[in-house]
């Protein structure tokens, strides 16, 4: 509980100008020197356009996102304890002095200690006021995401909420109860054999103190009861030794251990970050995150077209009626990594192509192999779109669209914390640049968006 002792982090999110100065700092310099390891060890140039800057934004969003550590809750909480006179000793509860006050859907992220990528966080805080006395609303949220912002497990990050909060305020009783979520990225191979893969790993946690402290507690039903009509439960909550178990999908991958160098580098940016390597807790995490990396090693994997870029196209000339010859292969799997932070984005690729009706149609799987291809690199979206679309033209005569919305973690892990934001792009090639009205009718036949 480091936090209620050390000192202030003067430190303002990257989207509100200032980083906090620290690009200097000798921690700074020795993240992007182990990130530059890391680079070269999966084979790229780190002097490349789109990679010369990639070692310090991946410093900043590494630095940004354990900001919590240099940060003091006693501050935070004990300026901001206001007197509220209310029913103390008498008949019934106000909430000023003894009424339940539950601050819901609070949205934090953290880095995940067992992987090093993010997580998301929904957040539930309440507490019973003792002594008259009541805090800044805002402050529960600030007091929660100093201990996001840290390498963390969820059942973890709800005791030390809840431990801060109760020896902050000193209430009747602390309730917190975190719904996480995080990304479940499969490597290479099984992406391309499970097309259904499951996006996220979800765990629902609670931490209670005080008039919380038990679990049949009567103050447990208000709480729940406030939360109204959401699917947490004290029923759902998992315990702490099973989130433990299952909680990190990255703890159940056995692949070969990696290079030594790139664990080092790995080990490098955890005792950069103010953390011991050697802690329990994070032994195992540079290879584990070493081995997620290398699903994007710069190879010369051969793609396989399963004899499709040798089929004689026949193409019709003249008019089209494109609401009959556009075929469209929707909702292809992707997974990615950002070359501008190492982090993940996923989402779905949509592909269609103009065909006449003596052109065999593309299968569904040489589609998917072609997207996972690409998207197995490190990449940025619209480079990706244009490359899937070069591709499939290869294989179809050109007239192809291709439209791809992706979630990115960078959004959430990076300062600017934009939950459930998306990105949509497009590749065009062929017929569908100069034909609004084709690509129209393609982008009518897309499904609603279901990330």
């Amino acid at each position: 509980m480091g936090a209620l002792d050390e000192g202030h982090y003067n430190v303002v999110l990257e989207n509100g100008v200032k980083l906090g100065g620290f690009e200097q700092e000798p921690e700074t310099i020795a993240i992007e020197d182990a990130v530059k390891v890391l680079l070269q060890g999966l084979g790229e140039d780190i002097n490349r356009e789109g990679l010369r800057k990639t070692p310090l934004r991946v410093a900043k969003a590494f630095r940004e996102g354990t900001r919590g550590y240099k940060q003091n809750v006693k501050e935070i909480v004990q300026d901001a304890l206001f007197p509220e006179v209310g029913v103390e000793n008498g008949i019934g509860q106000a909430g000023g002095a003894g009424g339940l006050v539950l601050v819901r859907d609070l949205d934090l992220f953290s880095f995940c200690e067992s992987c090093l990528l993010p997580f998301q966080v929904k957040c539930h805080v309440g507490y019973i006021p003792s002594g008259q006395r009541v805090v800044g609303l805002s402050k529960l949220s600030r007091v929660a995401d100093i201990f996001a912002k840290r390498l963390q497990d969820p059942q973890r990050l709800a005791d030390e909420i809840c431990f801060a909060l109760e020896h902050g305020i000193k209430p009747t009783g602390v309730a917190v109860v975190l719904e996480c979520s995080h990304i479940h990225f499969p490597n290479f191979e099984r992406a391309f054999l499970d097309s259904n893969h499951e996006r996220w790993v979800k765990v629902v946690v609670g931490s209670g103190s005080g008039s919380f402290g038990k679990d049949d507690s009567a103050t447990w039903l208000d709480f729940f009861g406030l939360l109204r009509c959401r699917d947490v439960s004290l029923d759902n909550i998992r315990s702490r030794t099973a989130v433990q178990d299952s909680w990190c999908p990255s703890r159940s991958h056995s692949r070969l251990g990696p290079s030594s160098t790139m664990t080092s580098a790995v080990a490098s940016i955890v005792r950069s970050l103010g953390q011991d390597p050697c802690r329990k807790e994070l032994t195992g995490t540079p290879n584990r995150f070493v081995n997620w990396l290398m699903n994007f090693k710069d190879s010369n994997l051969e793609m396989k077209l399963n004899g499709f870029s040798n089929i004689p196209l026949k193409t019709t000339v003249g008019r089209i009626n494109y609401k009959e010859h556009i075929r469209s292969e929707m909702n292809l799997s992707l997974w990615s990594l950002c070359e501008h932070h190492l982090l993940p984005f996923y989402g779905i690729v949509h592909i269609g192509y103009i065909s006449g009706e003596e052109v065999n149609p593309i299968t569904k799987p040489l589609l998917q192999s072609i997207v996972h291809f690409h998207g197995f690199k490190l990449q940025v979206q619209e480079r990706l779109s244009r490359q899937i679309a070069e591709t499939v033209s290869s294989l179809l005569g050109g007239d192809v669209m291709v439209v791809v919305e992706a979630n990115h973690t960078c959004m959430i892990a990076r300062g600017i914390e934009k939950f459930g934001s998306n990105t949509a792009t497009i590749a065009v090639l062929g017929r569908f640049s100069n034909d609004p009205v084709a690509r129209s009718q393609f982008l009518q036949m897309i499904p609603s968006y279901c990330l």
